[in-house]
């Protein structure tokens, strides 16, 4: 059985990235919320994003409230943040697989990949 899975680290601060708040888009011609979500203490949400039959092939995006996040940890950001909203849209091409999608994360910058 297929998953959608991620994981946030702060390589700024050497640290997952816990409390952060990400949202999950289905999209086409226009992208449709799926649910809001925060990582744990880990930087991982509780369980998998989508699975079973909820987690079909098709277009997704993660939006990670990255600004938001260290706004919290008490960091000092320009304004505007050269980082603020993260938006990962990715394909999934076969539901029957994993997807794991990590953020490796800082105020000045970012990196993604499929995981496993």
């Amino acid at each position: 059985m297929g998953k959608l899975t991620t994981h946030v680290l702060d390589t700024a601060n050497g640290c997952p990235a816990a409390g952060m708040a990400l949202s999950l888009y289905r999209c086409g011609q226009s992208c449709e919320l799926i649910k809001r979500l925060h990582t744990n203490a880990d930087g991982r949400v509780d369980e998998p994003l989508l699975q079973g039959e909820a987690f079909v092939a098709g277009v997704y995006e993660l939006r990670f409230e990255a600004g938001a996040y260290f706004r919290a940890r008490g960091e000092t950001l320009p304004e505007p943040s050269f980082v603020d909203e993260v938006r990962l849209r990715f394909g999934v091409a076969d539901a029957a697989q994993h997807y794991h999608v990590p953020l490796l994360l800082s105020p000045w910058s970012y990196s993604t990949y499929r995981g496993s």
